[in-house]
């Protein structure tokens, strides 16, 4: 399974930017379909974005679509989740995964630590 690191989150006031990345080790980045999950205190995890290990094509959650995007760099075994726009029900410890999968459904090879994103109003 290929391990994944998350950096990038932190603290930030609402209308603000973030980007996330997540790093891959210990498989080639390139066969992997990529997603961005969250989780807010007291729900369960959400898919927020996706990036298809076939063509690069993306898909987002309804609530998070038009603010954030995922993009990847296969080179630099990197998958990154640009967040614009936040706004405060963004507050979630955020979730990289990993699958080799093109369609990913049920629960995802790898996952991340998680990495922690606070937008204050």
């Amino acid at each position: 399974q290929v391990q994944l690191v998350e950096s990038g989150g932190g603290l930030v006031q609402a209308g603000g930017s973030l980007r996330l990345s997540c790093v891959a080790s210990g498989g080639t980045f390139s066969l992997y379909t990529m997603g961005w999950f969250r989780q807010a205190p007291g729900k369960e995890r959400e898919f927020v974005a996706v990036s298809s290990r076939s063509d690069g094509s993306t898909a987002y959650a309804a609530s998070v679509k038009g603010r954030f995007t995922i993009s990847r760099d296969n080179a630099k075994n990197t998958v990154y989740l640009q967040m614009t726009s936040l706004k405060p029900e963004d507050t979630a410890v955020y979730y990289c995964a990993a699958d080799r999968r093109t369609v990913v459904s049920g629960t995802w090879g790898s996952w991340g630590q998680g990495t922690q994103v606070t937008v204050s109003s």
